[in-house]
């Protein structure tokens, strides 16, 4: 089978992953076919997991180069360029210790020197390190914002020694093409919809939601919530949120404020949780306040890792939307781009999966979830 034919197959067979971007056609090239059995198989469809994307003509105008933003040329395939990456969060966290390693696996493929940090949630470290790896000589910037408005130190650093900065996952506050490259991430308005359509679906229109709120004062959360809002609003008049309080994207803090809900909120009988870690923990407090997950109060979470889709499997939770965090091949080419003709649109959308009773079992077969 030629190489053509091949990647054709493997999208096929692979079709709750990819990558998409606003600027660019979409493809996925692998040799995982789900067709095997064991570690090896598993290790085979993770490894065609790692999307690549494939970059077109643009329909909304010229992207942003080199030089239009007054940054020197690079050469990443030169084994010279190097390159900062800094991680907001532990990589204790699947999320990002998948992002880090696919960050981490496309810069060893390209011969790219990475320098890499991690602000472990506190933004102001998250200043200070970008700043150091300026001074360590990093030529250009990944980096995985920890909020959207507290980078500004850093980016007018970076933007003083015209070194292009390229996000992905968050937004910062700035403009494109200007105080940083572009953005990279998901679609998170749209995958609150995709939430609000498969909780109504799942209590048949009638329900009272508790929304466990990601960390404010990020575009992440702010656009989880007004989807969701938004959909059921012009959907659903019968699906009401009767109550809604952030728990920071985080399980302890999920768990805590799912008991105070209960409590405060006993007719709540579906729960929509803007991440997966927030559902975890959603779901400790519904056994402990002798709920069953899934048969009382049905969920709808936000993610994709490993444990919320076994979840699904196991009935728990009703649906899984991804956030895929596999940004390396896709961060690398838009670099490219950016430092050849092509140039990279202010945001370039990565595709999700959807994880249902319907196609969990098999994405985890895969080794599609992290």
């Amino acid at each position: 089978m030629n190489p053509t034919l091949r990647a054709k197959s493997a999208v096929a067979a692979l079709l709750v992953a990819g990558l998409c971007a606003s600027a660019s056609a979409c493809t996925n090239q692998g040799s995982g076919q789900g067709s095997g059995s064991g570690a090896a198989a598993a290790g085979a469809n993770s490894a065609a997991a790692q999307q690549v994307v494939s970059p077109s003509a643009s329909a909304s105008g010229p992207g942003c180069t080199a030089d239009t933003y007054g940054a020197p040329k690079l050469d990443l395939a030169d084994g010279k360029t190097v390159v900062g990456f800094s991680q907001s969060e532990s990589t204790s966290n699947p999320f990002r210790a998948a992002e880090t390693a696919s960050i981490e696996a496309e810069a060893k493929k390209l011969g790219v020197k990475l320098i890499e940090r991690n602000a472990n949630a506190d933004v102001n470290a998250q200043n200070a390190q970008i700043q150091d790896m300026i001074a360590q000589g990093a030529q250009v910037l990944i980096v995985a914002p920890e909020n959207s408005d507290g980078l500004g130190p850093a980016l007018a650093a970076a933007k003083a020694k015209k070194i292009p900065v390229l996000t992905i996952d968050r937004t910062v506050t700035g403009t494109a093409c200007g105080d940083f490259v572009a953005f990279i991430g998901s679609d998170f308005y749209g995958q609150a919809q995709i939430a609000a359509d498969d909780l109504a679906a799942a209590t048949d229109g009638q329900a009272h939601v508790a929304v466990l709120q990601g960390t404010p004062g990020n575009n992440v959360s702010a656009d989880r919530t007004r989807g969701f809002t938004d959909r059921l609003a012009a959907k659903y008049p019968n699906v009401q949120v009767v109550a809604s309080q952030t728990a920071n994207f985080d399980q302890t803090e999920g768990q805590k404020v799912m008991e105070q809900l209960l409590q405060a909120h006993p007719d709540v009988n579906a729960v929509y949780a803007e991440n997966d870690g927030m559902a975890l923990g959603a779901i400790q407090a519904m056994r402990s306040a002798g709920k069953t997950p899934g048969k009382d109060i049905r969920i709808v979470s936000i993610d994709g890792i490993r444990q919320a889709v076994q979840g699904v499997v196991d009935g728990q939770l009703v649906a899984d939307i991804e956030t895929n965090p596999r940004f390396g091949p896709l961060a690398f080419q838009s670099l490219k781009d950016f430092y050849g003709t092509a140039g990279v649109q202010p945001k370039v959308i990565i595709k999700d999966g959807h994880f249902t009773k319907d196609s969990a079992q098999q994405a985890l077969a895969q080794g599609l979830v992290y």
